[in-house]
């Protein structure tokens, strides 16, 4: 073995033992003011043991301390986020520390919580409504937006526009539409938003005006790229516009319907802006014998359980629970749109 390989090993293996005591001590609660140098240096040991090492695949372990620094910022605002908060779902957390641990406690309370279950299915509820309603008006809007009307430029930019308005603003000014603007066209007109049957219509309503205009963007850019020889071949053949639509643009846009119904799924289950800004969760309506906040997404349940109540820890198992559900709705919805995609 070469020196030059000894000695990048042994620089590597310095770098871990370094790495490895002052996290220990860091986890132990060490006040040692040179902890955070001693991480440097032993993270800096390790790259440049890795960079100097020689090997037949130096190559791919340069490509790697590259993409290093990415990987780092994903583990660490991500996967040990994550990981810690699976932990702390099983402890009495406190959002600063915990004392004990109680194991599956905090899942027992959440699923025994009415309101927690109503949230999951009016969410559920939302979540299947929002995305018929926003990929009918985006693909709707995306067909305005590429046929041969005139100033189609000025519509795509009109109705993408809503989407560069912050949430939390949105729902502000449609909170003051709804009860000071709509209730002064007729007499007794009382605000959508203090009926629980339609303050949901009204954050559907919201919801699809905002972000349709980004979904006919994705929309507009696949049929675009439908070759224009086979619209010219379908054209002279006699194929009228609406065969031209559903034989040959829709089959070949496929995948474009797999990425909206994806990014339209995901945005609403996980709804927080509009949600907070618009209702707050009210009205509040009676179920079994209770009243519950009528409009209360996961995610806003999530957040006043955790924020407002001060139960960090069952804030954090719901939040667990709430990436478990998404994952899965998510990937069994990204699932069944490939297979169609396959058969179109």
């Amino acid at each position: 073995m070469s020196k030059k390989k000894v000695f990048s090993i042994a620089e590597i293996i310095l770098g871990i033992i370094i790495t490895v005591v002052t996290l220990y001590l860091n986890f132990m609660g060490s006040d040692h003011s040179m902890r955070g140098w001693f991480l440097i240096v032993g993270l800096a040991l390790i790259l440049l043991g890795l960079y100097m090492l020689p090997s037949e695949r130096h190559n791919q372990i340069v490509n790697f301390l590259f993409l290093l620094p990415l990987v780092l910022t994903f583990l660490v605002t991500v996967l040990i986020p994550f990981a810690l908060g699976v932990f702390y779902s099983f402890t009495d957390w406190t959002g600063v520390s915990y004392t004990e641990f109680i194991g599956f406690d905090n899942y027992i309370e959440m699923f025994r919580s009415q309101d927690y279950v109503y949230s999951f299915f009016i969410t559920l509820i939302f979540t299947i409504l929002n995305m018929i309603f926003v990929n009918i008006i985006a693909f709707l809007l995306a067909l305005l937006a590429t046929s041969k009307v005139k100033g189609r430029n000025f519509y795509r930019a009109a109705f993408f526009l809503p989407n560069l308005i912050g949430g939390i603003v949105l729902g502000y000014v449609w909170q003051f539409i709804f009860n000071k603007v709509l209730t002064e066209i007729g007499p007794g007109y009382m605000s959508m938003l203090t009926d629980p049957n339609l303050a949901l219509l009204a954050i559907l309503i919201v919801s699809a005006w905002q972000y349709a205009g980004y979904i006919m963007m994705i929309y507009v850019t696949g049929l675009q790229s439908v070759p224009r020889d086979i619209l010219e071949a379908s054209e002279v053949d006699g194929a009228n516009k609406w065969t031209t639509l559903m034989k040959i643009k829709l089959p070949m846009i496929a995948n474009t319907f797999t990425v909206c119904i994806f990014l339209t799924l995901v945005n609403s289950f996980k709804q927080f802006d509009l949600n907070l800004a618009i209702t707050n969760g009210a009205p509040s309506r009676i179920v079994g014998g209770k009243p519950i906040m009528s409009t209360e997404f996961m995610a806003l349940n999530i957040y006043k359980t955790a924020i407002a109540k001060n139960r960090y820890a069952l804030g954090q198992t719901k939040a667990v629970v709430f990436f478990i559900l998404l994952a899965i709705v998510s990937l069994t919805q990204v699932y069944i749109s490939k297979k169609k995609e396959v058969e179109m």
